[in-house]
């Protein structure tokens, strides 16, 4: 057999790598058509909606739901507080993770191994079992039905703790040890040196806490306790609910729903390539 001969074969795919391949093309189209689904629905018109059997791609997509959507709840005040929570709260989430991160990983201090087996383990703890402490404690400091009160108590997270930790441990000693040297504070040392060494982890984590105050339900509805104009833009969504009995009243529900998956579906666009990075990285280190 020849060079050339023998180089196709090797190049062309096996029965394994085909099977493989449909596979997760097939887990893709399954993971991927909600989402679908959901956007061509807002597009079309009420009669489209309630036609069996359905239709596919609206064949007249009109942007009239979103116009209801925005007459039927405060759309851009929603949107508003939303990114205020989301922002504020990933903003914090990353600074304490990452100083407390940095500590854990290249300081020595008394009780460190115990206080971080102890931080590890709050993240067992429900979210349901904080709800009451966290809601006195907000109530204490005369944030209740406030946008303050729900960004607060989230300013720091003991997943983002263990993940930057985990990660900065990986950066050499001998490389802050000649920061210190040229006379580098210890922030200038974590901001400047040791977060563009981690940066696939730093933005695996803004994605992981912007998406989770995004979503966040309960937490809110508990302190705003009926203060609708600080309402975020998923607990304003749930006025639309009362639409939902109806199927001409599709297009509206499903209009409400890609408005409040947009922000964060953007952002995924704009990190993603951190994120796979974050993972390739930490299973090489594992």
């Amino acid at each position: 057999m020849s060079t050339a001969a023998r180089s196709l074969t090797r190049k062309r795919p096996s029965g394994r790598t085909a099977l493989l391949a449909t596979l997760m093309l097939l887990i893709a189209v399954a993971s991927a058509f909600p989402l679908a689904w959901m956007v061509l629905s807002s597009l079309k018109t009420p009669a489209e909606t309630m036609q069996v059997p359905p239709v596919w791609i609206p064949h007249t997509p009109t942007l009239e739901a979103y116009e209801k959507v925005a007459g039927v709840i405060k759309l851009g005040r929603s949107m508003w507080n939303s990114l205020v929570i989301a922002l504020v709260t990933t903003a914090g989430i990353l600074v304490t993770s990452m100083m407390a991160g940095y500590a854990f990983a290249k300081y020595s201090f008394p009780g460190r191994s115990l206080l971080f087996s102890l931080l590890i383990a709050t993240m067992f703890l429900p979210p349901i079992v904080t709800l009451i402490p966290l809601y006195r404690m907000v109530g204490s400091l005369g944030l209740n039905a406030s946008l303050a009160g729900i960004i607060v108590p989230n300013l720091a997270n003991a997943f983002g703790i263990f993940l930057m930790r985990q990660f900065i441990a990986g950066v050499p000693d001998d490389l802050i040890d000649a920061a210190r040297m040229d006379g580098a504070s210890e922030l200038l040392i974590l901001f400047k040196i040791v977060a563009p060494s981690v940066a696939p982890a730093i933005a695996a984590l803004a994605l992981f806490a912007f998406v989770y105050h995004w979503n966040s339900y309960l937490w809110p509805l508990t302190v705003l306790q009926g203060n609708a104009d600080a309402y975020p833009i998923v607990i304003s969504l749930s006025r639309l609910l009362s639409y939902n009995r109806g199927a001409v009243n599709t297009g509206l529900v499903m209009a409400g729903a890609t408005l409040a998956v947009l922000p964060p579906l953007v952002l995924f666009v704009f990190l993603q390539r951190f994120f796979v990075d974050s993972i390739v990285g930490s299973a090489i280190k594992g």
